[in-house]
């Protein structure tokens, strides 16, 4: 499935955030980008994941709900949460002044 043929559930939020994941029961670290309640599209390393994957993500503490990655493009990934991640949660994420982003 093509990452443009997906449709999207919710609103994105543009960031650009380093946090911590798991994936295959690993530890990696990825840059989040276009956050939404219902997932994102994250960046690591060439080869660190594989459509269909599952992974978790914690961002500033804060445990977004388990993924499924549904296409890679690179380094790139989009990743569909499970769950929906609380709009609270994603306006902190989006709004915090002292969380670490990038530009």
């Amino acid at each position: 499935m093509s990452k443009f043929e997906i449709p999207r559930a919710s609103d994105r939020h543009k960031l650009h955030i380093l946090v911590d994941g798991r994936v295959r029961s690993r530890e990696v670290r990825v840059d989040l980008f276009d956050l939404s309640e219902t997932g994102c599209k994250i960046r690591g390393r060439y080869g660190f994941v594989n459509e269909r994957e599952t992974l978790t993500l914690k961002i500033d503490g804060i445990k977004t709900p388990l993924g499924t990655v549904v296409w890679v493009e690179d380094e790139f990934a989009g990743v569909s949460f499970n769950g929906r991640l609380h709009p609270a949660v994603l306006d902190h994420i989006s709004n915090d002044p002292n969380l670490k982003k990038f530009p």
